[in-house]
């Protein structure tokens, strides 16, 4: 079986160095708010080119806070509109309702499935305030262009850059785009903790130190709180085993992309769509994800292929149960994909043995 991603294999490329890490926090007696996060926070903030990094516990609480800072600041308020693409995961919208604000689900752009510049600009109101522009799939989105309409109208960004740490446009990564960006370190992304962790970059030291704040019990110094906040801090362990993975991230990146270079090059079913990349430094390849209008049965067999897939995502947001009343939104576009997508084996230690396997079973469809 070719497996989806081999988080096993990932990690014992560099055990050695993990173990090390994790004998420097044990052994320090220092477990939370240690040196391990400041230095990582130093060089995950170098890394993206952005001025500060604060370290937070999960991917959803580095945009929660950041929009709750927003609110903190004045520089939202409750019912104020976000725009956000509708066929992005539903991480992206719940942090745009737990702040209390209206999410304004936008169609994708048909082709990268990240926002469209020209339908972001349709939905716009006098009441839009902020924009989420997620990187899916670990491509980047059109940020030059997002930026610029957003300067022009005074709109925040905010990217999620949860499946996208080290995509880039001219050089300029992920992170360093929006006016705040959201990270993940969920075990399975491309920098991935082994556990749950994430960070918020930006250059706005007001911002920076209100989510540290925030993330601390609402506190900027110690028995004193500014905000009624929240425990969300990066371990300290965690942030070890994030520093060794952090200087084998361009490597891991290099081994996706040619993962998914083997994949465009070989697979040729007429009844699988690839995925279009709009520029090779662009796109991190979190996710390889094909269209087929016969997904499941697609599925079905590179299953009995020896090929395990997965599915990102079945249902829309606006479909869940969550959010029953979105149900008569109509999002024709991102229905059709949530209904058509199926994400193919990605990971840098897919071997081209295993890459032949998958391709061969694609192309043996039907």
């Amino acid at each position: 079986m070719i497996s989806f991603l081999d988080l096993k294999a990932i990690n014992t490329q560099y055990r050695d160095e993990l173990v090390a890490a994790a004998t420097r926090v044990i052994d320090s007696g220092w477990y939370i708010q240690g040196t391990e996060v400041k230095a990582f926070e130093e060089e995950f903030a170098e890394y993206c080119g952005s001025r500060h990094c604060i370290g937070v516990a999960n991917g959803l609480d580095a945009l929660t806070l950041t929009l709750r800072a927003w609110k903190e600041m004045g520089k939202l308020k409750e019912g104020d509109e976000v725009i956000v693409p509708a066929n992005t995961y539903i991480a992206s919208i719940l942090t745009i309702t737990e702040n209390r604000l209206k999410p304004v689900l936008v169609e994708p752009d048909e082709v990268t499935f990240n926002l469209c510049p020209d339908k972001t600009a349709v939905a716009i109101t006098p009441k839009t305030k902020a924009i989420v522009a997620v990187h899916l799939y670990g491509q980047i989105s059109p940020m030059p262009e997002l930026m610029q309409m957003a300067d022009e109208r005074g709109l925040l960004v905010l990217e999620d850059a949860a499946q996208a740490h080290g995509a880039s446009i001219e050089g300029r990564k992920t992170g360093s785009w929006g006016h705040a960006a959201g990270f993940s370190f969920y075990p399975g992304k491309n920098l991935g903790a082994l556990g749950d962790a994430g960070a918020v970059t930006t250059d706005d030291e007001t911002l920076a130190k209100t989510i540290r704040a925030l993330g601390n019990y609402g506190s900027h110094k110690k028995y004193e709180n500014l905000y009624q906040g929240v425990n969300s801090r990066l371990d300290e362990i965690q942030a070890a085993m994030l520093r060794v993975k952090l200087r084998h991230l361009d490597y891991e990146i290099e081994s996706r992309r040619n993962v998914a270079e083997y994949y465009l090059k070989h697979i040729d079913n007429p009844e699988i769509q690839l995925p279009a990349v709009a520029n090779r430094e662009g796109h991190v390849w979190h996710l390889f994800v094909i269209r087929s209008a016969m997904r499941d049965e697609l599925q079905q067999h590179l299953a009995k292929q020896g090929v395990q897939t997965l599915i990102h995502y079945p249902v829309p947001p606006h479909r869940q149960k969550a959010y029953l009343r979105w149900r008569s939104q109509h999002h024709p576009l991102t229905e059709n994909i949530h209904k058509t997508v199926l994400s193919l084996p990605m990971g840098p230690t897919l071997s081209t043995q295993g890459c032949n396997k998958v391709t061969t079973a694609c192309n043996g469809w039907q």
